[in-house]
């Protein structure tokens, strides 16, 4: 008789398998959810939220002074003098409204009745989610002539609400240690907070946001106000810094449609890259929405209907579009709205329809009006928009001409790229080098089956002072555009890219650093999302070959060097030699292999942009048309260069 597999038990599924969260409990169980991660980003946008309730009471006019002080212990604390939270006992809770502001979700002013009318940060939303991810935090709050505090650990009351003498001011302390447990590293980056609070300052007008490190980190402890009575008029020459720009006055308005107010600021500079910063109620919207679609249609519309009006424009002439309105525009959009409707929780697009024509509202009777006061302004703005067109049409012909090059040669693809016999972008890795010499060595010593050569002659084009049609005429970038398939511009297609590591290898001198600095100019500019897709590294070749009998090393930084001497002279070696490389030809194949192209020994560095508007901006110093702006550089950071090749 058979034996009968045993049945295996079932798996029970009834209530009390459903988990119900209290309290905090969702936010230490999924912080990406509230705060975007736990990396280096998720850790600072703790402070933006505390600070975004102390602005909150800036922006309703109950509030003149914001400290942010980072302390010792990874501790900040963020004071306001603004109303102070409640802490009367709350109708629904029974607890003091500070107790239920600071440990519960969607609690707060700002959800309804008539304490705000406009806010950035959620009351109870923002500050609740710090406390549910601190280690430790203690609020403080003076109000009605009196001070009170309460403790807190992981979202928990540690104490009831206690008074703690008498105040003669009223307003808000928070102080909170972010909890090791959530946030794996902990270190406050004392310019990204600078920057993100300059930023406020600018938008909130007429408050006055100071700053202290006391850790002794930066590289002492300090401390920076900022109090900026112009707004956005002084946000936008700030952001001009020392570029030239296109006509005297910066175009300004303000008003208010549909219960949104809108301010909107802007100036054209001699720059083809556009800045255009978007904020709702004061949060920096970084992937625009409603309100920057409307900005960019009024933008496009008034300027034609002015370029039709006034000749500048034919009968049969085409429309300006989009772009060519935008180059070298430098804009802020700024609304404040009682009900913003932000996509995710870090609030990085604005979705209210309603503020697409609030903004385009203002702006078309702002601009319309400026436009007619301002003739010369109006004329150099105009003269600039059919300038970007006429570069456009000309870049789609050159553009036409690589994709149509790239297409008949594709299948031998240009100049004299050595190519991998693999297929497979996944494995496959283009070394980009200088000069044939250094093209030789590495053509030899490459691995041919996922390793490509495309040897560059001379120093490429510098982008930043040219035109994508000027651009796309050099024939050094045509190969790379071709070699690398995406395309260009409008037609770039990362998904085409046919190398999932493209390697910059120059040599490591100031040549080798200047042609370095051109390629990553034309990457950071035209082919971004190369780097943001993290495929664009950079080799780093040894700078020295250190030699002892039969014993070899490779020192790839002075320290190194050092290191190695040092070593050397322990074990009391004889007849030491050393080989500074100059150039990578000066390496024969087996040696290039060895130190810089074997995925075993090589070093790599993978380019990333962690700041996108520094580097816009450093970019624009370091290879742009002007020289004072490099000058000024160059004498701030020349004693920070140790060594430098000449």
């Amino acid at each position: 008789m058979p034996i009968k597999p045993k049945k295996e038990k079932e798996e029970s599924y009834t209530a009390k398998d459903i988990y119900v969260l209290k309290g905090l409990e969702p936010v230490r169980k999924r912080p990406g959810m509230y705060i975007g991660g736990t990396g280096f980003e998720g850790l600072h946008h703790l402070i933006w939220e505390c600070a975004d309730n102390s602005l909150d009471e800036a922006m309703g006019g109950y509030c003149k002074n914001i400290e942010v002080e980072l302390l010792e212990k990874n501790r900040v604390r963020v004071t306001d003098d603004g109303r102070g939270i409640p802490v009367d006992i709350h109708p629904d809770t029974k607890k003091s409204a500070l107790e239920t502001v600071m440990t519960t979700l969607h609690a707060g002013a700002k959800f309804g009745g008539k304490a705000y009318q406009v806010a950035g940060g959620l009351h109870g939303v923002g500050v609740s989610v710090v406390c549910a991810l601190s280690k430790f935090m203690r609020a403080e709050v003076c109000r009605e002539g009196k001070k009170y505090f309460q403790e807190y650990s992981e979202g928990k009351p540690i104490s009831k609400v206690k008074e703690a003498g008498k105040c003669q001011k009223t307003g808000t302390t928070v102080i909170f240690e972010p909890d090791p447990k959530i946030f794996k590293e902990i270190n406050f980056d004392s310019k990204k907070i600078l920057n993100h609070l300059r930023q406020q300052a600018y938008l909130t007008k007429a408050v006055k946001i100071t700053v202290f490190d006391e850790r002794g980190v930066f590289p002492y402890p300090f401390s920076y106000t900022f109090y900026f009575e112009g707004g956005l008029l002084s946000y936008v020459n700030y952001l001009v810094n020392d570029a030239v720009c296109r006509h005297k006055n910066i175009f300004y308005t303000q008003g208010e449609k549909e219960g949104i107010l809108v301010e909107i600021a802007f100036q054209y500079a001699q720059e083809i890259e556009a800045i255009e910063q978007a904020f709702a109620n004061n949060i920096y919207t970084k992937e625009g929405g409603t309100h920057l679609t409307g900005f960019r249609t009024a933008l496009t519309r008034v300027l034609n209907d002015y370029a039709r009006k006034n000749g500048y424009l034919k009968e049969k002439e085409e429309n300006l579009i989009g772009n060519d309105v935008r180059e070298g525009l430098i804009a802020v959009v700024s609304v404040k709205i009682k009900e913003p409707q932000f996509e995710g929780q870090t609030k990085a697009r604005l979705g209210n329809p309603e503020a697409k024509s609030a903004v385009e509202q203002v702006l078309t009777e702002g601009l319309n009006d400026f436009l007619e006061r301002n003739p010369n302004d109006a004329k150099a703005i105009i003269e600039n928009c059919l300038l970007s067109a006429k570069a456009r049409v000309a870049a789609k012909v050159a553009r036409t001409t690589v994709l149509r090059k790239g297409i008949l040669e594709g299948l031998t693809l240009p100049g004299k790229l050595a190519d991998c016999s693999s297929n497979l972008p996944a494995e496959s890795e283009l070394y980009i080098v200088e000069g044939d010499s250094a093209g030789g060595s590495a053509k030899m010593a490459r691995d041919r089956k996922f390793q490509a050569i495309l040897p560059l002659k001379g120093k490429i084009l510098n982008i930043e002072r040219a035109r994508l049609d000027k651009i796309l005429s050099s024939q050094e970038i045509k190969s790379l555009i071709i070699a690398l398939g995406t395309a260009i511009s409008q037609d770039f297609d990362i998904n085409k890219l046919r190398y999932h590591r493209v390697i910059i290898m120059t040599d490591a001198d100031s040549d080798g650093a200047h042609i370095r600095t051109l390629l990553l100019t034309l990457f950071f500019r035209y082919l971004r999302e190369i780097i943001e897709r993290g495929n664009l590294y950079i080799a780093q070749p040894p700078l020295y070959k250190i030699q002892s009998g039969k014993k070899t090393e490779y020192a790839y930084t002075e320290s190194d060097n050092e290191e190695i001497l040092s070593s050397f002279k322990k074990e009391k070696t004889a007849n030491i030699n050393i080989q500074r490389y100059k150039g990578l030809g000066e390496m024969n194949p087996n040696e290039l292999w060895e130190t810089t192209m074997n995925p075993t020994n090589r070093v790599l560095l993978k380019v990333t942009i962690e700041d996108a508007k520094e580097a816009d901006h450093i970019f624009d110093v370091l290879m742009g048309k002007e020289v004072l702006p490099r000058k000024k550089f160059i004498q701030v950071h020349a004693k920070r260069v140790r060594n430098l090749d000449i």
